[in-house]
Order: structure tokens, then C-alpha cells, then sequence
């Protein structure tokens, strides 16, 4: 893990290894930004090295520079904050972030970082060190004994004049416990699927339940529970696998707790497509189907790290889509946990199943309010992209409380509604329900169906993540190549919210 602090002393005058700076783009040139509080000789052979490079200043744009005059640090970082005036120190939070971890991601060498970023208010120092602390995550893979792991940061210190505030440094505390969260949440999702599969994923969050002190209580149903507890929607969907199914519930439960939240989370381990197989392609990433599970896993450690004063229970719903002679049919009906049933129209439209059991058992605990997070449609890609979620609630000022904690946490998220008019699609000649709607407006579909699992009068969201939870581009500002821990930040900001 990674330790995160905040100093108020001279940014140039610490021994670190590597002392990060900002710059703006000022008439396509960049310069350093305002309050770099570096020595006259030192901010002059930064910005002639700059120029040189024919640096722009431009957004997330990095540069190392070493043996800068007056400067104890022998590596130099520089990360663009965009076009802005050069005295301004008013940067939108997001750009922040992304600056400070684009520019931690560079460092290759590991060690202890100093970050001097435009840090004016504790607002700023959050954004500047979560960026900074999810910007050093590395995933180890799966090596040879020749292999050389890359090196590790160890220390992100963060250079503010608010450091001695307890708001800076809990704000410190916070991004250090938020990107280990997000890191157990990428490791989970980046595994690849012969070692990931439901007990193994079930196995990993025992554990660590138990490295967390017993604040974090944990119940596993095992395939025999599963059918024994009419959870038909998780056993359907897992029939067809050599891997049977789980469903894992954790929960962090302080003693005075001001209000429950819930998290369901869909854990597709590897989504073959089942029956209705993926074509090759399509089956790659196919690996991060469980992303809304491990999100779901990471926020509720996290909430018992900071000692949040909210019950949360996370329920991850545990399977593997896989085509065999025992496998799931089209036209199969089964029978889900509130005794709803359901025709199967696609097997590989298998998420939405296993959330609705989840959801059910959810709503039996009674919570205040209800979220289920899950890589649930194409739909959502088409009609968001790669960087933006999807949000459809119940109540529509649930629903924007929901956006408001992803937009104060830097992850992107998008209302979206629940027609009713497409309910009709959902019709069964056969059965309460058909799982799956016509192909437009699939993401809308998927959210009425799984709106028929929650309980009238609890509030719920579900948030499609199809798109921002595994990044098959290039890295950029802090999210990695590969599994972003999408969710995480969002889910735990909402906690939060409950707080008081």
C-alpha cells in the first residue's frame, strides 16, 4: 500500500526521489503554475527545459527532467493542467486528479514522490492525492521466476499551505484507503479467469475480511444453498460450468450506524455468452464481467477502513456463463428468489439474473436505499461510450444523489430513464417476465427488468458500467490499461453521503 501525507515545507528542499510540478498552457507554451514556490534558478531551468521540449502545457501531458539546479529531487516531473493563466490556481478537481496521477504513472522508478500541484483549499489536496495514489497502481500479471517486477511508489507526499488542517490530512488518509480499495478492485478484475473463477473469488474476500481485524463480516452460499434458497437466476446462469456458483454477502455494521445501504454486485467471473456463444472477439475482456462485484467487495472494505458510520452490505452475485450439456436453454424457465419467474430469451443476457436474486435478497434486509452496479449492456456502450456510466433509478432524487457522488468522486455518469412504456417488451406468454427486450434501448430494458426485483418504496439505483470498467486503450491521467476500478470511488462517495 501505498502511504499518503500532506507537508507544508519547500517542495524543492525535500529528499525524495522524484518531486512532481505542474504547468499551464499559456500561448501554446507551458509554464509553470502559479504558487511552485521553487527558487528563481530552478523555475528558470524548468521553463527553458520546457521549451525546448516544445512543451505545451496541455492536459496530462508529461515530462521528466533530472539534475534541475536547486532542487534536491534528482527527477522532475511536470504534468499538464490545460490552457489557463498562468497566476490562476483555481483548477476544476478532475483535472487534478488526472494531472497528478498521469504524472505518477511515468515514474518507473518507484519510490517516495513529492507532488506540488495548485493545492489552495483540502478540496484540492483530496483530488490532487487520490489522483496521485490511484495514478501508482501496478498489476503484477501472472510472471515468471525471471521476471522483474516494476518498482513501486512507496510515499506520495502532498505539498499544500493547509497541511496542518485535520480536514488535509484525513483528506490524505482517504485517497490512501480509496486506491487500495480501487487496486484490490483492478487486481480482481485484471485476474485472469482460470484463477478467478466464483469460489475463488469468494476464497479472496474471505480472506481478506479476515486481514481487516473482523471488521468486515462474510457469509458464502455454496451451489447446494443456492438452489436450497431459490435462487434461481445465480444457478441458472452457472449451471453450464465446471465452476458452480456463490453468492457472497459482506457487511460492515458500526454500532450507532445513522442509516443501511446496500450494494449488489454482478460477478460474471467469465462470460462466454453460454449457449448464445460471444463470437472470439468478443470474449477478450470478457474476463472483467465481474467488475460491478468487485467494486461492490472494495467499497464495503473501504467504508470499514474509514469507520463510516453506515451499515453497508455488499452482495456479490457469483457465476461463470459457460455453453455444456448441463448449461441454460433460450425458452428455460426459472424460478428467482422472490419467486418470480422468468423466461430465458438470450443466455447471454445472463447479468440481469443474477442481479435480480441479489437484488431480492437484498431488499429482505430492509435498507434504507438500494444500489446494484454491474457490466451490464452493449446498450450502454452505444449509447454512452467507453468513459460513462449509465444511472436508472426508481426515484429520481435517488437517482441524482447517485450522480452527485460520481461527479464529486471524478467518475463519469449519466441519468438515464426507465420508460414504461418499454414494459411491454418484457411480456411472457409462458412465464411472469421475459429477461430481455427488443435491441433498442436494451440498456432501458435491463433496467426495467431488474426494477421488478426491488422491494415498492425502496429507493434503487442501478449503475451500467459496461463501458468505464476496463480500459482496452491506452493508460491515461490515473486509470490504467486494463481494469479501472470504475465504482468504487462513486459507491464509496455515497456512503459517505449517509454519513451525516
Amino acid at each position: 500500500m501505498t502511504t499518503v501525507n500532506v507537508s507544508d515545507r519547500s517542495a524543492h528542499d525535500l529528499k525524495v526521489d522524484v518531486l512532481v510540478l505542474a504547468t499551464v498552457g499559456v500561448d501554446g507554451t507551458a509554464r509553470l503554475a502559479a504558487a511552485h514556490g521553487l527558487p528563481r534558478e530552478a523555475a528558470s531551468h524548468i521553463e527553458t527545459s520546457l521549451e525546448a521540449l516544445a512543451a505545451a502545457g496541455a492536459a496530462e501531458e508529461v515530462h521528466t527532467l533530472t539534475a534541475v539546479p536547486g532542487v534536491r529531487a534528482p527527477l522532475v516531473v511536470v504534468t499538464g493542467l490545460g490552457r489557463q493563466a498562468a497566476d490562476s490556481s483555481g483548477f476544476d478537481h478532475e483535472v487534478l486528479r488526472r494531472a497528478a496521477g498521469a504524472a505518477i504513472r511515468s515514474v518507473k522508478g518507484g519510490g517516495k514522490v513529492v507532488v506540488s500541484l495548485p493545492a489552495p483549499d483540502e478540496a484540492a489536496v483530496a483530488a490532487i492525492a487520490e489522483g496521485a495514489a490511484l495514478g501508482a497502481y501496478r498489476y503484477a500479471g501472472v510472471r515468471g521466476p525471471k521476471a522483474k517486477p516494476a518498482k513501486p511508489v512507496t510515499a506520495i507526499t502532498v505539498v499544500t499551505g493547509v497541511a496542518r488542517s485535520k480536514a488535509a490530512k484525513a483528506a490524505a488518509t482517504r485517497a490512501a484507503v480509496l486506491a487500495e480499495a480501487k487496486a484490490y478492485a483492478r487486481d480482481l478484475v485484471n485476474t485472469p479467469p482460470n484463477q478467478l473463477f466464483p469460489k475463488s473469488f469468494a476464497d479472496s474476500v474471505t480472506a481478506r475480511a479476515r486481514s481487516a481485524s473482523g471488521k468486515v463480516s462474510v457469509t458464502v452460499l455454496d451451489e447446494k444453498a443456492l438452489v436450497k434458497g431459490g435462487f434461481g437466476g445465480i444457478v441458472g446462469v452457472g449451471q453450464g460450468s465446471v465452476n458452480p456458483p456463490r453468492l457472497v454477502t459482506l457487511t460492515w455494521s458500526p454500532s450507532k450506524a445513522k442509516g443501511s445501504v446496500a450494494l449488489v454486485g454482478k460477478g460474471i467471473t467469465f462470460d462466454s455468452g453460454g449457449l448464445c456463444i460471444k463470437p472470439p472477439a468478443s470474449m477478450l475482456t470478457m474476463k472483467s464481467d465481474m467488475a460491478g462485484a468487485a467494486a461492490v467487495a472494495a467499497t464495503v472494505f473501504a467504508a470499514a477502513e474509514l469507520g463510516l458510520p453506515v451499515t453497508v452490505t455488499g452482495y456479490l452475485c457469483l457465476a461463470e456463463n459457460m455453453p455444456s450439456g448441463s448449461a441454460q436453454r433460450p425458452s428455460d424457465v426459472v424460478t428467482m428468489r422472490n419467486g418470480t419467474t422468468v423466461e430465458i430469451l438470450d443466455t447471454d443476457a445472463e447479468g440481469r439474473m443474477v442481479l435480480g436474486d441479489g437484488l431480492a435478497l437484498a431488499g429482505e434486509a430492509k435498507p434504507d436505499v438500494i444500489v446494484d452496479i454491474a457490466t451490464l449492456t452493449g446498450a450502454q456502450m452505444v449509447a454512452l461510450g467507453a468513459r460513462v456510466a449509465g444511472i436508472m433509478a426508481n426515484d429520481d432524487a435517488f437517482r441524482d444523489r447517485v450522480r452527485a457522488a460520481a461527479d464529486q468522486s471524478g467518475e463519469a455518469a449519466w441519468p438515464m430513464p426507465l420508460p414504461q412504456d418499454l414494459r411491454s417488451q418484457l411480456d411472457s406468454q409462458v412465464a411472469d417476465i421475459a429477461h430481455k427486450g427488443e435491441r433498442w434501448g436494451g440498456m432501458l430494458t435491463a433496467g426495467l427488468f431488474l426494477r421488478e426485483f426491488v422491494e415498492e418504496g425502496t429507493p434503487w439505483a442501478h449503475v451500467d458500467i459496461a463501458g468505464p470498467s476496463f480500459n482496452e486503450g491506452s493508460a491515461w491521467g490515473y486509470t490504467p490499461k486494463g481494469a479501472t476500478g470504475f465504482g468504487v470511488a462513486t459507491l464509496l462517495t455515497l456512503v459517505e453521503s449517509y454519513a451525516g
